[in-house]
């Protein structure tokens, strides 16, 4: 078990390619396997020079955020207090008899009754009827979505959590409940549910039952004065141009203060050391240094893929229809509770491959077959290919470092 040293060389002259490049700024980057960690830290915080990356530089993870705000949702089920076949309504009255478009493209009062109310396991799937849909934009539906401010910043910040459930409550479903697979607001969704079930933010109880046992001090929904020299500018390129535009300032921005909506679908900062743990946990079958944080099946379940073959093809559709950006990241199968499993061997990654990317240039997976785990931290988003080429490449060289 371990790294070869020649491979680790040359993983790090991959990465110190890309900052080299003018095309990322900045990169940590984390590798571990049965005790042996390695890390890098690679160029500067802003795209004009200055402070340089550090080991315990805090990225915002955006969609990252997904796998690790899972386990709130994992823990109550562990615990009993909610089911997978639980009716979400008996906590999220605003979610109860639902009416579902009739064509995806139609006007938002052109419906059906749903044939039957969403579950628990509905929202842990991706599958209780709403999603950001690639293939709708333009349509009725996802303008009402950005128009509510449903998504993060689009176009406006997401408001407090009863007001955001009451907005959704007053959409139609896009399909019927546990009929296809869609991206990102079952997650959000969770956030509501979680709160209510425990009386607590969604924040309140990571912390206690998540971040404060696996040490993840600088994990949260927002960055503290004290350490908010700790986080670097987020970039969004220009996708035709190339140039540089900075899309969030640590001072004053979006995560400098504590959000409205603490959202399970893209809203955590946090650090490689923290993520570190929290993904050697679930390798170790939930177990962080004799201390139980999941229940095995849990683990289990959340890291195996959950999509029957129907529902499994939209997701493949939107992996595939976005190649040009996520470079094969995620593409190669199916979806567990809140992240991909590889169910197919599509590039350099096995099978069991479990994790999850993040569009502000995240990338964070382990692998049980090889007991590895791989983050790599930018901070420039997707909006230009630039952080899914340095991910597909981090992804392709590691895997050759590993000692035969």
């Amino acid at each position: 078990m371990g790294f070869s040293t020649t491979g680790l060389h040359r993983l790090h002259d991959v990465l110190e390619r890309h900052v080299e490049s003018g095309q990322i700024p900045g990169v940590v980057a984390l590798v571990s396997q049965g005790g042996d960690t390695h890390v890098e830290a690679l160029g500067t915080m802003r795209h004009e020079g200055g402070a340089p990356m550090r080991h315990d530089t805090i990225f915002r993870m955006a969609s990252t955020t997904k796998p690790v705000a899972m386990t709130a949702a994992m823990i109550l089920l562990d615990e009993c207090r909610i089911r997978l076949d639980d009716l979400v309504q008996q906590w999220l009255p605003e979610l109860a008899d639902r009416q579902v478009l009739k064509r995806i493209d139609g006007p938002l009062d052109d419906t059906v009754p749903a044939r039957r109310p969403i579950t628990v396991r509905d929202l842990l799937t991706s599958t209780f009827g709403l999603g950001v849909d690639m293939a709708a934009l333009g349509a009725p539906i996802m303008g009402a979505i950005f128009e509510n401010g449903l998504t993060p910043d689009l176009p406006q910040p997401m408001p407090e959590p009863d007001e955001w459930i009451r907005r959704l409550g007053t959409l139609p479903l896009m399909y019927q409940p546990g009929e296809r697979w869609q991206y990102q607001i079952s997650h959000d969704v969770l956030s509501v549910l979680v709160a209510r079930v425990t009386g607590q933010s969604l924040e309140a109880f990571l912390r206690e039952r998540v971040f404060e046992p696996l040490g993840m001090s600088d994990t949260g929904f927002h960055v503290p004065g004290e350490k908010i020299d700790r986080l670097p500018a987020l970039y969004a390129p220009d996708p035709q141009s190339g140039q540089f535009h900075v899309w969030d300032e640590p001072v004053g921005g979006r995560w400098s203060s504590p959000p409205a909506f603490q959202g399970s679908g893209g809203g955590l900062v946090s650090t490689a050391d923290d993520y570190h743990a929290y993904f050697q946990m679930l390798l170790n079958g939930g177990v962080h240094r004799g201390e139980r944080i999941l229940s095995l099946p849990a683990v289990e379940l959340m890291t195996t893929n959950r999509l029957t073959p129907e529902q499994t093809a939209a997701r493949t559709a939107l992996a595939t229809d976005n190649v040009h950006l996520s470079y094969g990241q995620g593409q190669h199968g199916g979806w567990g509770y809140g992240m991909a499993v590889r169910t197919y061997r599509g590039d350099y990654a096995p099978i069991g491959q479990f994790g999850w990317d993040g569009g502000s240039g995240t990338s964070t997976y382990a692998d049980p077959a090889n007991q590895l785990i791989g983050i790599v931290l930018t901070q420039v988003g997707m909006s230009a290919p630039n952080s899914a080429r340095l991910i597909h490449d981090f992804w392709t060289t590691l895997y050759q470092a590993i000692n035969d």
